[in-house]
């Protein structure tokens, strides 16, 4: 059994997936840290553990994400927009736009059926809308992030005016001062990031089938809802949405074998 590898290597985790001549898929998510390289190496070993594979059946690994720079092991580095088409057709067959929210950046792709990117938007010059805009909004509330999407539900979303992270922790700390619900504030946040993403969107033409929405935010429903109350079509996760750019490059890598 060959071993196909495609890690990314995010601003907040590195995402590391083993793909074998199946298709069948492991997946192993980790802090970045200080060290890209050393995280994708522990990565790899952990996966190794789990799994059973030996390090010799890994015959191609492929690198992407920020940091794929630095990981000089790799035989191959392809940028995040390819391997996150590709990933999220794979994922989600049918789709034609993926919504990728991760931990410093945002990114709306349109692909066509093969993954191919066809055109695209990023925003990776603040970090409004992203998963570090929601962990300082989620300090300012006093709760974990991983609860907000449970705070928001079936509330009544109250407007947040501001998208800049600095202006919009001082909007949050003004309205709990003034008794507003925190599950009202949340849900006024999810749509605030819901509506700079179909702005995004909007540029790119409006999508006709289903989107993809990938990166670490897709784990959080809250803002998931949002998207879809939008934008009017069906905005789908999966369970290896956090992995969609990591996936595509393991598809990549499995090509060069």
């Amino acid at each position: 059994m060959t071993l196909a590898v495609g890690i990314d290597v995010g601003s907040t985790a590195t995402k590391i997936v083993f793909m074998n001549n199946k298709e069948d898929i492991h997946c192993h998510i980790r802090p970045t840290g200080w060290s890209p390289r050393e995280a994708a190496q522990e990565g790899i070993r952990s996966l190794l553990d789990e799994t059973g594979y030996s390090e010799s059946q890994i015959k191609a690994t492929v690198a992407t994400g920020y940091g794929r720079i630095a990981l000089q092991f790799a035989d191959r580095t392809v940028t995040e927009i390819t391997c996150h088409g590709r990933g999220a057709a794979f994922l989600i067959p049918g789709a034609d736009l993926v919504i990728d929210i991760g931990g410093q950046d945002s990114k709306v792709l349109k692909i066509n059926p093969q993954g191919k990117v066809l055109d695209f938007l990023m925003n990776d010059k603040c970090a409004a809308g992203t998963g570090r805009f929601l962990q300082v909004m989620a300090a300012a509330l006093g709760v974990d992030v991983s609860e907000l999407a449970d705070l928001s539900a079936n509330q009544e979303p109250v407007n947040i005016s501001s998208m800049c992270t600095v202006f919009s922790e001082t909007e949050v700390i003004g309205l709990l001062a003034q008794g507003v619900a925190k599950g009202a504030i949340v849900a006024g946040l999810h749509q605030s990031i819901a509506r700079r993403m179909a702005a995004m969107v909007g540029r790119l033409g409006e999508p006709e089938n289903k989107a993809v929405f990938t990166g670490g935010v897709a784990l959080n429903q809250g803002v998931q809802r949002s998207l879809e109350q939008l934008m009017g079509i069906p905005v789908v996760t999966h369970k290896y949405s956090q992995a969609a750019g990591a996936i595509g490059a393991a598809l990549i890598a499995q090509k060069m074998l």
